[in-house]
């Protein structure tokens, strides 16, 4: 299997100490990508984007589906948007969630299909 890390980042590993733009660009995705898996990590909060992964759903809505208090849900749905996995609408008094984008989406799909797949032992 062919290194993540090219040949010419891990000659500059071995050479010193300064910082090449490839390394400082695969440093900066690294964090990112830590980041992204950091927010995916816990249990409601995965709940939830797999729920938004279905549609948009109101607050109301998951609180209600997730038989969670308002406060939780509210406290997860924040750390979602603080990392830009969701987006929000605002209809009236109701404010309304959705995936941010087709990224968060395929890993959502991804992570489904491995741990909630038709295949799997409930």
């Amino acid at each position: 299997m062919p290194s993540i890390v090219s040949a010419k980042i891990e000659e500059e590993l071995r050479d010193g100490p300064e910082v090449s733009p490839e390394l400082d660009a695969l440093m900066r995705n690294a964090r990112d990508a830590s980041d992204f898996l950091k927010a995916l990590s816990h249990e409601s909060r995965l709940l939830l984007l797999c729920l938004l992964a279905e549609g948009e759903r109101s607050v109301t809505e998951l609180e209600n589906i997730l038989s969670l208090r308002q406060a939780s849900v509210s406290q997860q749905l924040a750390r979602l948007r603080l990392e830009e996995l969701v987006t929000t609408r605002r209809d009236g008094k109701a404010i309304y969630y959705s995936l941010a984008n087709d990224d968060v989406r395929r890993i959502i799909s991804v992570i489904y299909d491995i741990f909630c797949g038709r295949d799997q032992k409930a």
